[in-house]
């Protein structure tokens, strides 16, 4: 008797965790090991070589560099929105509300067509900035830019329920007992939100990484300056080196998956110390 199974609250734990076990290796884990099965062709040598091109290495430095700077753009601009979304009611607040899921709808290659197009040294506001001896098209910071708009929406979408949730009382009895504005954002505000925002930057750092549509028109994709990671491994495949584009493709997703990985882990020590002071 002591070895009878208790019945489940909700019934169908077995079968909803056998489909999600099963789904999760035929649309992740599957893709992931073929792509390290492909690797082992090149042997361990082969790899080395492969990674430590000048070519590669300066695109992934670029790629990271990017990549972050977006991500920490993402998380002030980000909160920034949601802040504006949840606290304030102004007439257009929907319409600017559906602007964010904007970059969901998109195609990737008609952001970058548009960005290129806006500011490429012809463009509307490139033609201005080449007048002041400023470029942002065929440059890094085109592909700031870029990443940026890609991302930015994954802070909103992580930081607004949170905000929504979070009642105006604690700001007012702040507010009330002397604390000042900045006092109220980084003391009461910032740790509500934290762990929601360390999420949204993660997932926002992910896609960014990952992004190549909306970067090759706008990057000028010139080799050690303005070439990412994600081209690299489109060149590679283009000359039907499969082996050596896989072997690119595992060292962006190792490091990637280290960065995510510690932003993970500090987001559930957050939410851990979050649920402890409850």
């Amino acid at each position: 008797m002591l070895f009878l199974k208790q019945p489940s609250v909700l019934p169908g734990f077995s079968l909803s965790l056998g489909i999600s076990v099963l789904s999760l290796s035929v649309l992740v884990l599957l893709p992931f090991t073929m792509l390290v099965w492909t690797v082992t062709d090149l042997g361990w040598h082969g790899f080395i070589q492969v990674i430590s091109e000048p070519r590669t290495l300066a695109a992934v430095w670029l790629t990271l560099k990017m990549s972050l700077l977006a991500m920490l753009a993402s998380v002030l601009l980000g909160t920034l929105v949601a802040w504006v979304l949840v606290r304030y009611h102004f007439w257009g607040k929907d319409l600017v509300n559906a602007l964010v899921d904007l970059p969901f709808a998109l195609p990737t290659a008609v952001t970058g067509v548009a960005l290129a197009t806006l500011y490429a040294p012809t463009g509307w506001i490139g033609a201005v900035l080449t007048r002041f001896g400023l470029q942002i098209a065929f440059t890094p910071i085109g592909i700031w830019l870029a990443l940026l708009l890609v991302s930015l929406p994954f802070v909103v979408r992580a930081v607004q329920p949170v905000l929504a949730e979070l009642s105006g009382e604690y700001e007012e009895a702040a507010a009330i007992l002397g604390a000042s504005r900045l006092t109220i954002v980084f003391r009461v505000l910032l740790p509500e939100v934290l762990p929601a925002l360390v999420m949204g930057a993660g997932m926002a750092f992910a896609r960014a990484t990952g992004e190549y549509g909306s970067v090759i028109f706008i990057a000028g994709n010139v080799p050690f300056k303005s070439e990412i990671l994600p081209l690299i491994i489109v060149s590679k495949f283009e000359l039907f080196d499969l082996p050596a584009a896989a072997a690119v493709a595992l060292f962006m997703l190792i490091i990637s998956f280290t960065i995510l990985f510690m932003l993970n882990l500090w987001q559930w020590r957050l939410s851990r110390r979050m649920q402890g002071r409850y």
